[in-house]
């Protein structure tokens, strides 16, 4: 059977792998063939950051607790005393990870698709790269139990690398944010359980 959409493609995509095109006794030893036992950490935690969990809350209510910014100073590991600024929906916190560090959120949530996004960045509030994306799903229909699951992805941004702003950087921080991206995996895992 033929589906209309596919009956644009005269030739194969190179790259695409698809069962018209690729047998499964084709396509078999090419999964296999990207398959490891063990992953190198910058394979697993290198361009994106992706943590997930179950939590034992309903989803709707788990949505209306992370859509909350000031949700972020029970959950997390170090953000803490989010106060308004003068700009709507901007919030300043302080994050422990830097001593002294000021850190600027403003949320961004969808409630149809349950989506919960922090804007975020160390020093200053203009430039908000720092983008934690969050999805929670109904565990019900995904793992046949009550609950939520949680899925959190950051992607690494070239300014984690290097500080694009240091002249809002305190003097004599020791740190800058990208030198903990090899543990963003580890760090945030917690976070969910």
């Amino acid at each position: 059977m033929s589906l209309p959409a596919l009956e644009d493609i005269p030739t194969p995509i190179d790259g695409v792998v698809r069962i018209e095109t690729s047998p499964r006794e084709k396509a078999t030893p090419i999964i296999m063939e990207m398959m490891r036992s063990v992953y190198p950490h910058d394979q697993v935690f290198g361009q994106y950051c992706t943590v997930n969990d179950y939590v034992a809350c309903p989803p709707d209510e788990l949505y209306e607790y992370m859509a909350d910014t000031r949700s972020l100073e029970e959950w997390t590991y170090s953000l803490r005393g989010f106060t308004p600024t003068d700009e709507p929906d901007l919030w300043l916190a302080h994050d422990r990870l830097g001593s002294e560090t000021e850190i600027y959120t403003r949320t961004v949530a969808n409630a149809a698709a349950r989506t919960v996004d922090y804007h975020c960045a160390w020093d200053q509030g203009k430039h908000l790269w720092m983008v934690y994306l969050m999805r929670v799903v109904d565990a019900q229909v995904v793992l046949d139990k009550p609950g939520s699951v949680v899925l959190w992805t950051n992607c690494h941004h070239p300014f984690y690398d290097h500080n694009p702003y240091p002249e809002a950087a305190p003097p004599q921080r020791p740190v800058w944010v990208g030198d903990f991206w090899d543990m963003f995996g580890a760090g945030h895992a917690p976070k969910l359980d």
